[in-house]
């Protein structure tokens, strides 16, 4: 019997129900155990660095701060902290985010009771995961890609304007979205306009038609 003490996982998803039932499946197991729960990517870096987590399942679309940039931060922040995306996308440019943003694997909520757990403990391990049934497609579409002469498309925005977008679509003024980011209103109404110019739109209705394709708030 194995005496080694259960993995710590912190657990963020901003619907309480999901977060329920995630930490039923992973408190189920004798060699996991959920230590912290956050509501958005914000409460997910705080927590993380308040316990002595070992991994971070965070869900993709969260207000305030997306389980990519939380990833993000995190990998810079504690890098000995394993990542899992825990989504209902099954989606390409997400997955492939996701790598860049420091997570090793990649999961569907839609079958979480099935692959979470292994992809747990696979993480662990420093082994990638991707669920079953993506990795003929990605391949194929990589080396497709490839085969054109293309690339792995790029963001074509900054980290930090990426954030900006994402609280302007939820609702935030330049006073609040400069509290939040510890910038001043002025230099947040300058990354507005690089928004404006950079991705060809008009006004914040068309920046939040933009940010829920680009998956950052839920439509």
């Amino acid at each position: 019997m194995s005496t080694r003490p259960p993995i710590r996982v912190l657990l963020a998803d901003d619907h309480t129900l999901v977060r329920r039932g995630v930490r039923l499946i992973l408190d189920g197991e004798p060699d996991l155990t959920v230590v912290a729960e956050a509501g958005d990517g914000a409460e997910a870096v705080a927590a993380a660095r308040a316990t002595e987590a070992d991994l971070a399942v965070l869900d993709v679309a969260m207000p305030r701060m997306t389980g990519l940039q939380a990833a993000r931060e995190l990998s810079r922040r504690l890098p000995e902290l394993r990542i899992l995306i825990l989504t209902m996308y099954d989606n390409e440019q997400y997955f492939f985010e996701a790598l860049k943003a420091g997570a090793c694997g990649y999961v569907l909520k839609s079958v979480a009771d099935r692959d979470l757990v292994e992809a747990c403990r696979a993480a662990v391990r420093d082994e990638p995961f991707i669920y079953p049934g993506a990795e003929r497609a990605l391949v194929r579409s990589y080396l497709d890609r490839m085969h054109r002469g293309g690339d792995l498309p790029e963001r074509p925005i900054t980290e930090r304007e990426e954030e900006i977008l994402k609280l302007v679509a939820e609702g935030h003024t330049s006073k609040e979205i400069g509290e939040l980011l510890f910038i001043s209103a002025k230099t947040v109404e300058r990354h507005r306009a690089n928004l404006l110019q950079k991705l060809g739109v008009r006004d914040r209705l068309e920046l939040t038609r933009y940010a829920i394709r680009a998956g950052l708030i839920e439509p």
